[in-house]
């Protein structure tokens, strides 16, 4: 990719971005955005990859938006910044849903500082695993924004509704240790062995059966929105495709080969 905002590495079915912008803290700007799209697209689609682990190049996993697109926000003429803005904003969106959507495992190894956009970014991931240097901080209020990359959305799911308030509202920052207790981060590793462990971790989850894990996986992101009934009619639906899997057939069929073998001794 031009410029190599955003690195992606695959090795044993396990995909590796790696966001590249380390003097800027990888700060996200329009370039680096493009970038981070066209490599979540290529894990959407490529069966070879069987799971996504997501984290930042240097000191910081990622700091937010850049200030850079501020400023020149502010340049705009007024009449344009809404429009502009509301564009932006679909860009951002695209990203979020991308990851938060993608039928694979994903994991979010929180390298250093993820601040606003970065921190929302993380926990559009199914689980995150923090460095001990880590921190975390919705910090949008002390720039008079909202937080625009799912935060809203995947931070009261994290923690509960009054503490994502507090942690919006406040604009503080928590260190990886107050981010497990609460619940924010899942696992919490040494610095010199996270991103490893959160290979590993992924590269387990990567031998799971891809047709159960998509379907579940799409069935728990509603359910907090869907009904019971709903959920369990969804479920029906989907044990159903499983019902027809290479996965559930071959292992159905070697479960039962074993039982033959196991009765033939005795």
């Amino acid at each position: 990719m031009e410029d190599k905002l955003i690195e992606l590495k695959v090795a044993g079915g396990v995909a590796t971005i790696h966001l590249n912008r380390p003097d800027k803290r990888n700060a996200m700007n329009d370039a680096m955005r493009a970038q981070f799209i066209e490599a979540l697209e290529h894990v959407n689609v490529e069966k070879s990859i069987r799971a996504l682990v997501l984290t930042g190049n240097g000191k910081g996993f990622c700091s937010g938006g850049d200030i850079g697109g501020m400023e020149k926000r502010l340049q705009e003429p007024a009449g344009e910044v809404a429009y502009n803005g509301w564009r932006r904003m679909l860009k951002v969106h695209d990203a979020a849903a991308l990851l938060f959507k993608m039928p694979k495992p994903t994991i979010a190894a929180v390298n250093g500082s993820a601040a606003g956009l970065g921190a929302d970014t993380a926990l559009a991931c199914d689980f995150v695993v923090a460095s001990e240097a880590a921190s975390f901080t919705w910090s949008y209020i002390h720039r008079g924004l909202i937080p625009d990359g799912g935060g809203m959305y995947f931070l009261p799911r994290r923690v509960g509704l009054p503490k994502a308030k507090e942690l919006i509202y406040g604009g503080g920052t928590i260190d990886a240790a107050e981010a497990k207790r609460i619940g924010i981060a899942d696992r919490v590793s040494p610095a010199e062995t996270l991103l490893a462990d959160a290979q590993a971790w992924a590269a387990d989850l990567a031998t799971r059966s891809p047709t159960a894990f998509a379907l579940s996986k799409s069935i728990l992101d509603q359910s907090f929105e869907m009904s019971a009934d709903q959920v369990f009619d969804q479920g029906a639906k989907a044990q159903g495709i499983c019902y027809t899997s290479t996965e559930h057939r071959e292992s159905v069929e070697a479960f039962l080969r074993k039982s033959a073998e196991r009765a033939a001794k005795k």
